[in-house]
């Protein structure tokens, strides 16, 4: 008989049909026995009166992969109104062993139960809450995707081994290559510049790698970046594409992934129609004046701080989201631009979105010989080694004005849900005390 998901039951009331799946639950209801039954499309409760069938079940455990023929009956009850009864059970694959975490019950996301949750998550992710996270955020980068491609970016898949670390700042993961030192790569920056000069507008959704010895609720060593370039544009209009993004993305995965969200409690995001700006030395005055903490004068934000603007910005500004502007020269990547009309800034924004920050936007400096001379001043770079010389061949060849941005895929998807950890937006996550599953 032909297989019939387990959504699709209340369009065969009455019918004779085989669902297959995996057990998720059972349950003994003075002498009637229930079983739900769990498949890519969600759940079904069934119904087994027969004895006989019951037997099948003896010392099964959940996760034992089943298929299920019976009569699809109306029962508003069940999940999706119907649910099979006179049910005959086929043992597809027989599980003996106790499953380690009960996977039929929202698993505990407590910070102190986060390392049980990751080491037990090959189980826990077949919760249908869980799995949730990440159908959500398969929906994020999909709706990322119709974004970028509706405004006429290419997408493109950069290498993740590099000969040498290129953007500093970071610490980065070394490995022999074949008895020469390689990097994982910090991001897909230089490469998205260099594609500027082929697409105009290119992007990328892929792993990055960043050996940075931090263990709180923001920092992975592993995540998945979203990397966007484009050519021919300034900073406003960078900015604007940014915003876009993000509502374009919000909108789109509330709208397609309503169920999904509601089944984590998620607030509908609140954004302005134009991402508010704020200056970073603005918020800092703003802060001090509100907490009588002072980080005045400091050149960057506390994480205090972004939770504090982010609020700030709901209430006064009608906006969970945050562009902060006027970031020093001083403190930026040699690939960065200054402001021509205030040089001691640079062409720079975060975007603070539900208290963290999830995109790092800026101009690039174009002109080649700038730019030689930034590497060499800022990052103490030579421009005739591995690391660097490809990268200036793009610019030496003609490269418009341009600006990009990275966003954390993970970040996003956390802050959109109403999750207390990156982590748990990670599939598997990697962190400075986890390889493992």
């Amino acid at each position: 008989m032909t297989r019939t998901l387990t959504k699709e039951l209340s369009a065969h009331v009455g019918e004779t049909i085989t669902i297959e799946g995996w057990l998720h639950k059972k349950r003994l209801l003075g002498g009637l026995n229930f079983i739900t039954l769990r498949d890519r499309s969600g759940l079904a409760q069934n119904l087994i009166d027969n004895k006989d069938e019951v037997e099948k079940l003896r010392g099964l455990q959940i996760g034992t992969v089943l298929a299920l023929t019976g009569v699809v009956t109306a029962d508003e009850r069940a999940p999706g109104g119907a649910e099979l009864h006179d049910v005959t059970v086929e043992v597809l694959v027989p599980v003996t062993a106790e499953s380690p975490i009960e996977i039929d019950k929202p698993l505990d996301h407590k910070s102190e139960n986060l390392d049980t949750l990751f080491e037990n998550r090959v189980v826990g992710l077949r919760n249908i809450r869980e799995s949730n996270v990440f159908k959500i955020q398969a929906g994020v980068k999909e709706a990322a995707r119709q974004y970028f491609h509706a405004n006429e970016f290419t997408e493109f898949n950069s290498p993740k081994l590099l000969p040498a670390a290129t953007e500093g700042g970071a610490e980065v993961f070394t490995l022999d290559y074949f008895g020469k030192e390689a990097t994982l790569a910090q991001s897909a920056q230089f490469y998205k510049q260099m594609l500027v000069g082929v697409f105009e507008r290119a992007y990328e959704i892929n792993p990055t790698y960043r050996a940075e010895p931090s263990a709180t609720t923001r920092h992975m060593t592993e995540f998945i970046h979203i990397d966007a370039e484009m050519g021919f544009v300034d900073f406003p209009e960078l900015l604007k594409m940014v915003g876009g993004l993000l509502h374009s993305v919000t909108s789109n995965v509330w709208e397609n992934y309503g169920p999904e969200l509601k089944s984590w409690n998620a607030q509908p995001v609140v954004l302005a129609d134009d991402i508010p700006q704020l200056a970073l030395e603005e918020i800092h005055e703003l802060y001090f004046k509100a907490t009588n903490q002072d980080s005045r004068g400091e050149k960057d934000m506390r994480p205090d701080e972004e939770k504090w603007i982010t609020e700030y910005a709901k209430k006064n500004l009608g906006s969970e989201a945050v562009f902060v502007t006027q970031w020093p020269a001083s403190e930026m990547k040699f690939y960065h631009r200054k402001s021509a009309e205030n040089p001691e800034f640079a062409e720079r924004a975060d975007l603070i979105f539900r208290g963290v920050e999830i995109a790092t936007i800026s101009m690039r400096e174009n002109r080649y010989d700038v730019l030689v001379e930034q590497l060499k001043t800022i990052a103490g770079g030579d421009p005739e080694t591995d690391g660097f010389r490809y990268y200036l061949q793009a610019f030496k060849y003609g490269l418009p004005v341009h600006g990009g941005f990275g966003m954390g895929l993970e970040r996003l998807t956390q802050k959109i849900i109403g999750l207390n950890n990156v982590k748990e937006a990670s599939l598997f996550p990697r962190d400075i005390n986890r390889l493992t599953p």
